[in-house]
Formats: C-alpha cells, structure tokens, sequence
C-alpha cells in the first residue's frame, strides 16, 4: 500500500465519483480505479460500495478511508517540518475566495505575494461560503477568504478588514440628492440584490430587516455587482456594494456612490483555515501582504458588523 493509493481513496470519498476523483488527483480514471482495486486486494476488504450512485464507503471502508486521512496527514506533517527546517517557502497553498470578494481584493495582493514567494505554487479558485467550509473540512483547500463571523467548529478566523457597505443610486432615484443614506431608509424590495448563496445578499437583508415581496413588480437578482450596478444605472433601482468594489468604477458610476450614516455597517473579511492546518506559515505571510495592501481605513475594527450568516 501507498500514500497515493490513500489520496486516491480519500478523493473517491471526497467526490464520491470516480471520474471527478481522478480529474482532481490529475491521473486517468482507470488508473485510479486500477490503484484503489489494487489497495483492496491487499487489504482483502472493499473500500467503496459501486452499486451505489453516488458512490459511498463501505461500513469498514469508511474506517480505512478515515485512517488513510490520519496517514496523510502524517506524511504531511513530516515533508512540512523538513521544509520549516530549512526555512523553505516550496510548494502548493491553495486558495479560496468567495465570488462577491475575489474580483476587489486578488488583484491588489496576488502579484506581491507571487513575486516574494515564488518557490509557492499558488492555486486559486471561487468559491461560496458553504462549499468552502465544506472544502477546508475535507482538506481540498488550504486557506479561504470569506465574511465572517461564522463560528465553524475547528475552523480559525482571523479577520483581515472591515469594508463598508456603499450605495450605487442613479441619477433619476429620488435619494440621488442626498449626501449620504440612512439604514432606516433601507428597503429591500427596492433594491437589486445578488442571487441566493451569495453572503452579501444575506448581510444586505440582515441590514435592511424587511421581508421580500415576491409579488413586487420586478424581482431582479444577480450573481455580480456589475450586473446590478448597470442594470441600477438604466433605471431599475438602486443597490448595496463592498467598499472595494467602488474604487475601481468608472466617472458615469461613481458619481452615484453614497455613503451610509455612521454606524456604517460592514463586513468582517477573515481568512479561514482548519485548526491543524500545516502551513500557517504561508497563511500567516499572506495575511501580511493583504492587510499592507489595502487602504489604512479598512484595518480599524468596525462597531457594526453585519453577520453573513
């Protein structure tokens, strides 16, 4: 038996699909499947029941599946010590950031942190709040960047910024005099929201404590903040944006960015990683480079956060 053949199981459990696993541990499907074969004849047990869509682990496959997880982690701990020994920044971290935070926040610290770091391979992917919780659980991912606070069992926070809540009002809406808004004058039923998933969108309803009406007469939802800041600038309401997210619009868009009275309502952006995660190191370094990379406002704790959850 191998250490591979043990990853290849664990994939199988992560994916519980064959193809998916394999597609993850960058090796064709049969051999994968030649491998974890191979590791059940040897142990004279079956790991994974086949007839079962999605597949699942056998009773006793389960128990080998989670002692394979203990082994590699093992093996882990011990390739990481050796590189700590030698003060070695070589390898992979993988990244994940939630979609409403990616587009505002990697380019500012990405190019930085590649370029002092560049014995770290760094993998980068969006992903949800809920999918990344799940992906750290399973060790898929190494560190995320999300909205907290959270409070996940054996999952760490450590919060990197503060970031108020905008508003984008269009010229023609009658609160475009105004020099700033009130949360009270908040209503959601007349704002362009995000889809369903996005933590944005339940911190935005959490702030404006009102109830949809799902027989308003437009119900327009989004997966981005372009979309709602275009679809506001034609005519079809107003929304909310992170602060990030206004620097970098054009003139015609920004002349509608409007402050929110103090308390101004945040969000805490953390980054999250496992409890026995091995490269807090390289956790740690990254955080330093994001926190230098944003504007000095942003790192002051805010009285008002508004909980993604």
């Amino acid at each position: 038996m191998t250490i591979t053949q043990f990853k290849y199981i664990v994939a199988v459990d992560n994916h519980r699909h064959f193809a998916k696993a394999a597609e993850a541990c960058f090796v064709t499907q049969p051999t994968l499947s030649m491998q974890i074969q191979k590791l059940e004849e040897e142990l004279d047990i079956l790991i994974f029941d086949r007839s079962k869509h999605p597949i699942v682990p056998t009773p006793l496959g389960a128990k080998i599946v989670e002692q394979a997880r203990k082994v590699i982690y093992e093996s882990e701990v011990l390739e990481h010590m050796a590189k700590q020994i030698k003060g070695s920044f070589d390898g992979e971290l993988t990244l994940a950031v939630i979609p409403t935070i990616a587009p505002s926040l990697l380019p500012r610290f990405i190019p930085e942190f590649t370029n002092k770091y560049p014995g770290i391979k760094l993998n980068i992917e969006e992903l949800k709040t809920e999918d990344m919780i799940e992906a750290l659980r399973t060790d898929r991912i190494d560190v995320g960047i999300a909205a907290t606070p959270l409070q996940e069992k054996g999952i760490v926070e450590t919060p990197l910024y503060y970031e108020p809540f905008m508003a984008f009002v269009p010229e023609y809406h009658a609160m475009n005099s105004d020099e700033f808004l009130l949360a009270s004058e908040l209503n959601a039923n007349e704002m362009l929201l995000l889809n369903e998933g996005h933590c944005f969108r339940n911190s935005v309803l959490k702030l404006c404590q009102t109830e949809l009406n799902p027989q308003q007469r437009i119900n327009m939802e989004s997966g981005n903040f372009d979309t709602l800041i275009k679809l506001a600038y034609r005519g079809m309401g107003m929304t909310l944006l992170p602060y990030l997210n206004t620097l970098d619009l054009s003139d015609k868009y920004k002349k509608g960015i409007k402050p929110i009275a103090e308390p101004t309502p945040t969000r805490e952006v953390s980054m999250l990683y496992s409890r026995t995660q091995l490269k807090q190191e390289w956790i740690k370094a990254m955080g330093q480079i994001i926190t230098a990379s944003l504007p000095k406002k942003l790192l002051e704790k805010s009285s008002n956060v508004i909980s993604p959850a």
